[in-house]
């Protein structure tokens, strides 16, 4: 009878395993993009990722008889126990390879026991590590591949979850659209009246100031979302690490910054889908992945666009000024991407459920919802 057991990840060696597994899980699957072993070898290391200074986390690895068949995390952030209430631990990074029934209930509730021994009191996953990974397990739109920054995952894990004891808190949505046409009548209306204003002003970042542009976006971004359920600020070094981090994706024509009587008061980054540029790199940088990547990211060529960040200042919010800016942002970074980079389809996302300024947003002519994760809890 095959032997399986449970091991803690300690060395580096255990994390290049624990990184390696989704090899084995998604081989066979069409959609699947095989992430940058190195962003995730960094992600999940103190001292390379500043979410440490502020929480910690444990990784465990299932084995039978000495091969990897699952894995997962469990988290402690001090800033989630601030901002979402004491007591409220996490777990994320779950993966099982086709066929194993045992691991699941077995990584969920080592996890558990590690939330449980450091005073926590309710657990949420999967969160992969923090609400600025990735977030929720995908339960709907299994059919096509994950644009750049978003998780793909095996349809079965939606019922190992559910049959630990897990049930949902929020959904978080995706939404697809052709971008080859304007808006709507009505946002071009808006898009009219906001460039006639002489209290709006709209402006491309600026690269070669990119670390100050990178602190005013995102400083906007600590502000417009702060209201939304699992709002964790991000930390001065998180936003350095952010800024570094975006800095090779970022295109001044695709980043816009909205000001209103010349202050910021709104952003939206549009990228290239690198998912595209990287599939057939097999999540290796090196010795030549490197090169071929920096060389497509000369002048990108893409089929899809993702908006994985925008939002208005919370000053703005609930107003029709902050349609205006939204729809002003979308129609500039919509006219580029179709210009200047090819594209003919976006994704905008992820959106809260509740949210429900963004998902009117969102609610453009011809998107469609075209993916759903999903964010689970349970008490313990």
């Amino acid at each position: 009878m095959s032997s399986l057991s449970l091991r803690p990840v300690t060395t580096a060696a255990d994390r290049k395993r624990f990184v390696d597994l989704v090899r084995d899980v998604y081989r066979a699957d069409p959609h699947w993009v095989p992430p940058l072993k190195s962003e995730v070898l960094g992600l999940i290391t103190p001292g390379k990722n500043p979410w440490f200074e502020h929480a910690e986390a444990a990784f465990w690895l299932a084995e039978r008889d000495g091969r990897p068949v699952g894995r997962i995390s469990a988290q402690v952030d001090q800033l989630v126990l601030q901002h979402m209430g004491e007591g409220t631990g996490q777990w994320g990074m779950f993966e099982l390879v086709d066929g194993e029934t045992e691991a699941g209930p077995l990584l969920i509730a080592a996890a558990e026991q590690w939330l449980r021994d450091r005073g926590m009191t309710c657990a949420l996953g999967p969160i992969s590590l923090s609400i600025w990974d990735e977030p929720g397990v995908l339960i709907d739109g299994f059919e096509q591949p994950p644009t750049a920054m978003m998780g793909h995952h095996r349809p079965a894990y939606r019922a190992v979850i559910e049959q630990a004891g897990y049930g949902k808190i929020r959904d978080l949505f995706t939404y697809a659209l052709d971008i080859r046409e304007p808006l709507e009548p009505l946002a071009q209306r808006l898009i009219e009246a906001g460039k006639r204003s002489s209290r709006i002003r709209l402006r491309e970042v600026d690269k070669s100031r990119f670390d100050q542009e990178a602190r005013t976006i995102l400083t906007l971004l600590n502000d417009a979302w702060s209201d939304n359920w699992g709002f964790v600020p991000l930390t001065e070094s998180e936003i350095a690490y952010a800024g570094k981090k975006l800095k090779p994706i970022i295109f001044e024509d695709l980043v816009v910054i909205a000001e209103v009587d010349g202050a910021p008061a709104g952003f939206m980054i549009t990228i290239p889908d690198i998912n595209e540029l990287t599939r057939d790199l097999d999540g290796r940088l090196f010795p030549f992945g490197w090169a071929k990547l920096l060389w497509r990211l000369r002048r990108p060529r893409v089929r899809r666009m993702r908006v994985p960040l925008m939002g208005v200042a919370r000053k703005h919010q609930g107003g029709r000024l902050a349609g205006q800016l939204a729809f002003m942002m979308i129609e500039h970074c919509r006219a580029n991407s179709v210009a200047n980079y090819g594209a003919s389809h976006g994704e905008f996302g992820w959106v809260l459920e509740d949210n429900g300024g963004m998902l009117a947003i969102a609610d453009l002519r011809g998107s469609e919802r075209n993916k759903v994760y999903r964010i689970y809890d349970k008490a313990l």
